[in-house]
């Protein structure tokens, strides 16, 4: 009685192999757990060696051997003329309570900052009594039952329901990890919540429809081996995208061996495929189903043969492999790091160090670098430790570059073109001395530069990841190349600006000796006669012969305001208004220290000053006031020009005034004069400044840095001896 209510209990939990009556060691069930057992016994080894990656490493690998080992002994239960159902049993609970203290663990990590149950330990004392009290309650209940008379479906029921309470702990706490997860480490646990949900979900959905039906499923019992592998998968891949890695993984496989196996798998599943295909035609096909089946079969065997020997699928399928399972060639950090000193890097310039920089990726000792000119045209930038080529005409090379953006190997090129589509090279680009890779320098949507790198000795072929890297690179180095063109072009512009600007300034100093010039011969008719007249006439041409000497100076040097003196303000103002005593109106000066001395070049400091105050008087009428004061305040010289002329707007004080080449006197003015004025006072270390009102006047305050005794008598010393 007691063996038949053992072989019931076993019957109810689906321990046996369900057989009735008869032994049946090839039942499909010892095969399905077999397979499981397998299965977790290869994720428990992969544990194994990844074990110390994080926290859960050892639980995970605890959970793994559990499964393994449960798997196992529902196997050999179904092979045992007396199966070993309390260990079955036993062995079940250890399974579940292992994978959901792999749960429990987790979500108390997302919690160690709260005053949750699971943040701490303590949970753990708790869970361990549950689970010894649940072992035993299965080991006990039997005989409780037995010996208290309760009815069969009572206890039945109730087994069910507790299987049933650990697959929805499972299932809620797989939901809350995954829930409660961000987007980057969902990529590491989805696998792990696949695999464990599969697990639990198929154990919820057999143990419902046990309790719903009073028994389990023959059918859904025996698959629960085969379907519980399948998680294995999940998990295993899981366990491998760990956030803690710490770069010592032991266990590996060969992207040979890989590359083999997988190519196995997928002819193994195309033939399977086929064989299905020809089974359906066989059994569609009627009398002629045979013929077909085999003209089929051989046409597929053939399709797979060409498949398995295309060079291009082979090579698509090792750089997938590559890409999706195994770690990377560099350690992009330090490339990149490295990458970038030698692109920042002073001595060389920018063409050589983007020569040096793309050809230590590779370990190539040099190159050529080609850049793009504005007028489309490509020319020689830099060669780095090989001899100078001769002219290449790059033909159709920079356009195909551009659409393509490939990397050439020129070996390789030689040996198939017809992998680059029949890329014609320029005969002396492919015959460069050394050339081994033509690398396309790419900003944005255009071809920057073209690079070529010679052969290296220590790597003889380049892969995807060198193809990607020198791809990447190659952009980066194309900004530089760019920043620098532009920079070059910048630095030309400057030079044709400055030598524009000189070219105004003297422009404009020439236009006030022509107008001297020209008053001279409109006097000449009648003063003639008078010898003061002459006295006026050479003093003015001397003046003119020394202005024009220094002006075509400055065209020969491109320098103005070279020869700098101490200059006496007091003195130098005194002289201006000297110069222009025959204008009116009249001008008064005011000077507070005539001993304010300033440095400067002379001339430009006289020509800026001349400037400010002959404006003062064409804004003035003839019998108006012109009154300029020289002060110190605080520590700088201030010159104040004051008129009571027309005055000026605000809005053209703030946007014309100091603008070049804008001018309200028709062809009479350039309109450099107020802008050449402030940039001499700024050059000083000072600067302008401007109040007006219309039909008030205006005030012009100049301020400049006052030179100190000390320095003034420094300043001279030299003067002296420098002769």
């Amino acid at each position: 009685m007691a063996a038949s209510s053992e072989r019931d209990i076993a019957h109810v939990f689906a321990f046996t192999t369900l057989s009735i009556g008869a032994k049946m060691p090839a039942d499909i069930s010892f095969y399905s757990y077999s397979f499981a057992a397998l299965a977790y016994a290869l994720l428990t080894v992969v544990a194994f060696y990844t074990r110390n990656r994080g926290p859960l490493g050892y639980p995970i690998l605890v959970a793994s051997l559990m499964t393994a080992i449960w798997a196992i002994t529902i196997a050999v239960s179904t092979i045992l003329e007396s199966p070993q159902i309390k260990i079955m049993q036993f062995s079940e609970i250890l399974r579940n309570g292992a994978w959901c203290y792999v749960l429990m663990s987790f979500v108390g990590m997302r919690l160690q900052a709260t005053d949750h149950l699971l943040a701490g330990t303590r949970w753990r004392v708790w869970f361990a009594g549950c689970v010894l009290l649940l072992t035993l309650a299965l080991f006990i209940a039997p005989y409780l039952s037995q010996r208290l008379a309760l009815p069969e479906n009572l206890y039945r029921d109730t087994a069910f329901a507790i299987w049933l309470g650990m697959t929805v702990l499972g299932l809620l706490l797989l939901e809350q990890i995954y829930r409660n997860s961000n987007v980057g480490e969902r990529w590491a646990i989805k696998h792990l919540c696949l695999g464990l949900g599969l697990l639990f979900a198929y154990d919820f959905f057999m143990y419902a429809e046990g309790l719903l039906f009073r028994q389990l499923d023959q059918s859904v019992w025996r698959a629960r081996g085969l379907v519980v592998s399948l998680g294995a998968i999940f998990i295993a891949i899981s366990v491998t995208r760990t956030s803690h890695d710490d770069g010592n993984q032991k266990l590996f496989l060969s992207r040979h061996v890989v590359f083999h196996s997988v190519t196995l798998l997928a002819a193994g599943i195309y033939l399977i495929l086929m064989a299905v295909v020809g089974y359906f035609i066989q059994y569609l096909g009627g009398s002629w189903g045979s013929v077909l089946q085999v003209a089929f079969l051989a046409a597929a065997g053939l399709i797979l043969l060409a498949l398995l020997f295309s060079g291009q699928i082979r090579a698509r399928t090792r750089v997938w492999l590559s890409k999706h399972f195994f770690s990377y060639k560099y350690d992009y950090r330090a490339e990149w790091l490295e990458f970038t000193q030698l692109l920042a890097r002073r001595g060389d310039g920018i063409p050589e160090n983007i020569v040096r920089a793309m050809a230590n990726l590779t370990k190539s000792p040099g190159g050529f670098l080609w850049s793009r000119e504005e007028e489309g045209q490509f020319h020689l930038a830099c060669h780095v430790e090989v001899p100078e080529p001769e002219v290449i005409e790059m033909l159709s090379l920079p356009q195909w570059l551009e659409t393509r953006e490939w990397i050439i190997d020129l070996q390789e090129w030689t040996r198939s073109p017809d992998i680059y589509e029949n890329l014609e090279l320029p005969a002396a680009m492919a015959n460069l001395p050394k050339a081994w890779l033509i690398v396309p320098l790419l900003f944005g949507d255009q071809l920057q530069g073209i690079l070529v790198l010679t052969k290296s000795e220590l790597q003889r072929e380049i892969n995807w990841e060198d193809r990607d890297l020198l791809k990447v690179a190659g952009r980066q180095a194309a900004s530089h190349l760019a920043q620098y063109q532009a920079n070059q072009a910048l630095i030309a512009s400057r030079q044709f600006e400055a030598f524009n600007r000189l070219s105004a300034y003297v422009v404009h100093d020439l236009k006030n000796i022509l107008a001297q010039q020209s008053l001279i011969v409109s006097n000449a008719d009648k003063h003639k006669e008078n010898p003061a007249f002459f006295d006026d006439v050479i003093s003015t041409v001397q003046n003119s012969v020394v202005r024009m000497t220094r002006l075509m100076e400055q065209m020969r040097t491109g320098v103005r305001g070279a020869k700098v003196e101490a200059v006496n303000l007091a003195e130098l103002l005194e002289s201006i208004i000297q110069d222009r005593g025959s204008t009116l109106p009249k001008i008064t000066l005011a000077t507070q220290d005539r001993s304010v001395v300033v440095t400067a070049d002379k001339e430009l400091l006289t020509n800026a000053f001349s400037h400010i105050i002959k404006n003062a008087q064409e804004a003035t009428a003839l019998d108006g006031t012109v009154s300029i004061m020289l002060i110190e305040d605080q520590g700088r010289a201030r010159i104040d020009v004051i008129d009571n002329g027309i005055g000026m707007e605000e809005d053209f004080i703030r946007d014309r005034l100091f603008k070049p080449f804008d001018t309200t006197k028709g062809l009479a003015g350039m309109g450099v004069g107020a802008f050449e004025s402030r940039e001499v006072f700024r050059r000083l270390g000072g600067d302008i400044s401007v109040s007006s009102e219309i039909g008030a006047g205006s005030t012009f305050t100049i301020f400049l840095p006052k030179l100190t005794l000390s320095c003034a008598d420094k300043l001279a010393e030299k003067e002296i001896v420098n002769g």
